[in-house]
């Protein structure tokens, strides 16, 4: 319930805000586009010792400000699959889905190098769980995210982006129905983009 409140309360400061960003004559909206390196915490408390691949992806964000500093970011990606060890060996393998929603603060003074930070949700969804039998995954995990990054201008319009998050991912692991422990994920994401300003 919490975090669904979290969520409507930063939707509902992007409709009472919004304006101003228009106001000054720079459009509300950018998109970046961004290449995402997944390093996993990897803290298990099974007695399987399970953790997961690291791995390179893509991913979508959009951000709107709400004023000159103030903005909401959604991380959208594809479902990514990860490999799943037990004790090193190889056992299986799961997809996640893990859009994040942050709210973020710039700090717009320096002239052609815009650092931020942001924090919110992060929601996780796995599908496509394949283990051994009889072991399982909870299937949704909520959890905080947070971020530091900077936009580097290449021109009126145009971005470096450069950009690290941790995001709290964790999910119960079940064997013949009973719980026997949490897979924390709970991974650092190193990102390096591009983004457009419209």
């Amino acid at each position: 319930m919490k975090k669904h409140i979290l969520i409507a309360a930063l939707l509902a400061a992007g409709s009472v805000t919004g304006a101003m960003a228009q106001a000054s004559g720079e459009s509300p909206w950018m998109l970046r586009v961004r290449a995402v390196h997944l390093d996993s915490v990897d803290k298990d408390s099974t007695p399987l010792n399970l953790s997961i691949n690291n791995k390179t992806f893509g991913e979508v964000d959009v951000t709107y400000f709400m004023s000159k500093n103030l903005a909401a970011e959604l991380v959208l990606t594809t479902p990514q699959k990860q490999t799943v060890y037990a004790s090193g060996a190889d056992i299986g393998s799961f997809k996640h889905l893990p859009p994040s929603l942050l709210l973020q603060y710039h700090f717009t003074d320096l002239s052609g190098f815009k650092p931020y930070v942001g924090a919110g949700v992060n929601y996780t969804h796995f599908s496509d769980v394949s283990l051994p039998a009889g072991v399982s995954l909870d299937s949704h995990s909520w959890g905080a995210a947070f971020q530091v990054g900077a936009d580097i201008a290449l021109d009126k319009n145009w971005s470096i982006n450069l950009d690290v998050k941790k995001a709290y991912i964790r999910t119960d692991v079940y064997s013949a129905g009973s719980s026997v422990g949490r897979l924390k994920v709970d991974p650092l994401l190193y990102a390096v983009g591009l983004g457009y300003r419209f």
